[in-house]
């Protein structure tokens, strides 16, 4: 299992699907978008869901905790089932998100990556992807990082999506 952590716009999905194309055998990957674009409609708006403030904060309740920690527990029994996965996130809670993946991949081999972008770079994927709460990318862009322990770093604002892809797939050959 791979699980790569980076803020918004941070180039991890592209890296998810040049490592798809690098690496031997089936690997799904999986991102914590299509979580969010699953979730009723109203989970975006009540206190228990998620929310997006117009400066680009996210706040999470205990509704979307709920179903995030069924996600985790899914991917890992995909993993435990056979299948290698690539999950893509974004640890809103630094250290804290990383423990709760930990338990829910407990005794799984697992490459933490951390996808790093430069806050101005991601914010100007921001703009051009015009899917995203301005702001969101600049504010997640070093705070997603914090406590969390890596086996491998790689940065997109100075590498491109296949070369950190190759990087990755290398760690994982090992």
């Amino acid at each position: 299992m791979i699980i790569l952590n980076g803020g918004s716009s941070s180039g991890k999905s592209g890296i998810a699907r040049c490592l798809q194309a690098v690496l031997p055998g089936p690997w799904p990957a999986f991102g914590i978008d299509s979580l969010i674009d699953a979730l009723p409609v109203r989970m975006r708006a009540a206190d228990g869901g998620i929310r997006f403030t117009d400066d680009g904060g996210v706040s999470v309740g205990a509704d979307f905790r709920a179903l995030e920690a069924a996600w985790m527990a899914g991917m890992a029994a995909m993993a435990r089932a056979g299948a290698r996965v690539i999950v893509d996130d974004v640890f809103l809670g630094g250290a804290a998100s990383q423990q709760r993946w930990r338990e829910a991949v407990d005794g799984l081999d697992v490459l933490w990556v951390g996808v790093r972008c430069d806050a101005a770079v991601a914010a100007a994927r921001e703009i051009a992807r015009g899917d995203r709460t301005p702001g969101m990318a600049a504010s997640q862009a070093d705070a997603v990082h914090e406590g969390v322990v890596y086996d491998l770093e790689v940065d997109t604002a100075h590498t491109e999506s296949l070369a950190c892809a190759r990087a990755i797939a290398d760690r994982v050959g090992r």
